[in-house]
């Protein structure tokens, strides 16, 4: 897609400015400089102009003067004709602040009818493959709120990735190998022989899955096998009721990320990664590359060669590889074997220290670490009536994705999950997530929209319809409400992408609330249906575009934008 407006404005500005640094240095009141970068931002405060550059503060030291004097030169020079600037002022140490002609901000009207739906997307991404890995909830149990945070968050960034014009993909990595798997197999056989010969002959495995689930898939085994596996070896029992058991797990998974509006492109199985050798083969290349050795009777990976502070084992005394050992060789297939530019796992708090080993591995076995990115996503703390809420209503134990789901709405859920940055704690408010009112943001912003969608139905049922804005007085727009509305309009298609580019969904929560706020503003200061029907028409279509934008920055989100409340 081609520039947005914003970047048209700031290349515009860009343009006076080295224009003006020319003349200036023409004119022998500034002398060459060489690398010169010019920086535009928006001040935070609206009194210091809509675009501001400290293009003087960079110049001064090769200028030997003061900024303040670089900056009242290059404005004195700055020829402003056939630009949207309309006043620019020296402010503090020496900032260039620019006011622009409000009609910079009308081409914005035509935009979002144009691109209507897509309004907001790019090609930034330039269609480069991003995988996003995400949840990966142990297969053995239910989902616990941290992938419920970790889910909201990584489906809604790998939908503003592909706003941004990548080509992504959602993985689910199925750990169905290893430890845990293990550990399933001997509670489900404790369980599955319990049933035939009693409890008091057959101990419960000490490290066992205590949870009534186990209990379950046992009894319906039992239910369609009978005893046929009692008498079997103990390895082809355990691998039945895995097999029966995990299968039953991974489609509960489905189904209840699927009532959470999350679908994984790919379901990888760890036990592939043995199958195929893949496994194997990754232990042979840290071998030849020199970074191993053998201790304890295990394999080691020199880990401190890369800056750990200590050594990983890779194959285990018993001969067994360990899950590190696998995950290295899941990363190696991600970004050798399919070829991802950049695979972006979303981990939880309790693998931060895993983050440098898991670089510092995949350097050894000669793979760029840069092209892995991992999202550490902290701890959520559910909050009712001011207390902290630990156990779940429904089974007395911990709360669950399900357990959640019971308490709020969908669109809460995965709104609030966005709405801080993913390392910092979250504070899930359960009574404010279903009270409507303007004090629950999610309510806040699908209020706006249903608004807007009332507003268009009446005056729709008046004869009144949203005009093409080809037909429009847009010079009509002035008021500070109006201005502002369209401002906010025209950052959308920016804040995606610098949204995508800091891996930030938050930035979209706090784009739309803003947008909420700014169109209430509106709608108490200025009259949508009025006597001059010129207005009438140009803030009816003020409202649409408001209105198409909550809808865009919500579907990005997976949450709904109602017509009615």
């Amino acid at each position: 897609m081609s520039e947005t407006i914003i970047e048209k404005v700031k290349l515009q500005l860009t343009d006076a400015l080295l224009k003006a640094l020319k003349t200036a240095q023409e004119k022998g009141e500034l002398t060459e400089a060489a690398d010169v970068s010019v920086n535009i931002e928006q001040p935070r405060d609206k009194n210091h102009g809509d675009y501001s550059s400290n293009l003087a503060m960079v110049l001064a030291r090769g200028q030997k003067k003061a900024p303040r004097m670089v900056a009242d030169t290059l404005i004195r020079c700055l020829d402003t004709s056939g630009t949207c600037i309309s006043r620019c002022e020296v402010a503090g140490a020496g900032f260039i602040n620019f006011y622009l002609d409000k009609s910079w901000l009308y081409p914005v009207i035509a935009a979002i009818q144009a691109q209507g739906g897509a309004y907001g997307k790019s090609d930034m991404g330039k269609g480069k493959k991003y995988m996003v890995e995400f949840v990966s909830a142990n297969p053995t149990g239910p989902m616990h709120m941290g992938n419920a945070r970790g889910g909201a968050l990584g489906d809604c960034l790998a939908e503003l990735l592909r706003w941004a014009g990548y080509d992504v993909t959602r993985e689910f990595y199925v750990n169905d190998a290893g430890n845990q798997i293990e550990k399933f197999a001997n509670s489900l056989e404790a369980r599955y022989l319990q049933i035939y010969l009693g409890e008091d002959a057959v101990a419960f495995p000490e490290d066992g899955y205590q949870g009534a689930d186990i209990t379950q898939h046992a009894g319906d085994f039992a239910q369609i096998y009978k005893d046929k596996y009692v008498g079997t070896d103990t390895a082809e029992r355990k691998e039945a009721l895995v097999r029966y058991a995990l299968e039953k797990n991974v489609a509960a998974l489905k189904k209840d990320l699927g009532t959470y509006r999350i679908n994984f492109d790919v379901w990888f199985r760890e036990s592939s990664l043995y199958e195929s050798g893949e496994v194997a083969q990754t232990i042979e290349i840290f071998k030849n590359n020199g970074h191993t050795y053998e201790k304890d009777g295990a394999l080691w990976f020199r880990a401190t060669d890369f800056g750990e502070e200590k050594d990983e084992v890779l194959i285990r005394a018993n001969g067994i590889p360990t899950y590190f050992a696998a995950d290295v060789a899941y990363h190696r297939n991600k970004i050798l074997a399919r070829g991802f530019d950049k695979v972006i796992d979303i981990w939880g708090a309790d693998h931060y220290g895993h983050v440098a080993r898991m670089k510092g591995a995949l350097k050894a076995v000669g793979i760029d670490p840069e092209k892995l990115d991992v999202i550490i996503v902290q701890l959520v703390r559910l909050i009712s009536a001011g207390e902290v809420v630990r156990m779940s209503k429904r089974t007395g134990k911990a709360v669950t994705l399900n357990d959640l789901l019971d308490e709020v709405s969908i669109d809460a859920a995965r709104f609030f999950f966005n709405l801080r940055q993913s390392d910092s704690h979250l504070d899930f408010d359960l009574d404010l997530a279903v009270e409507q009112s303007s004090e629950n943001p999610v309510y806040y912003v699908q209020y706006a929209h249903a608004r807007i969608c009332s507003i268009l139905a009446l005056l729709e049922s008046e004869g009144v319809s949203v005009p093409d804005a080809a037909h429009l007085r847009l010079d009509l727009l002035g008021e500070p409400q109006e201005l502002e509305l369209l401002a906010k309009l025209a950052e959308l298609p920016d804040e995606v992408k610098a949204a995508a580019l800091s891996y930030e969904p938050c930035r979209l929560t706090r784009y739309c609330i803003d947008l909420a706020a700014l169109f209430h503003s509106f709608y108490t200061a200025c009259r949508v249906r009025c006597e001059d029907k010129d207005l009438t028409a140009v803030r009816l279509k003020l409202c649409d575009c408001v209105r198409m934008v909550l809808a865009n920055v919500l579907a990005m989100l997976s949450i709904t934008a109602p017509e009615r409340m």
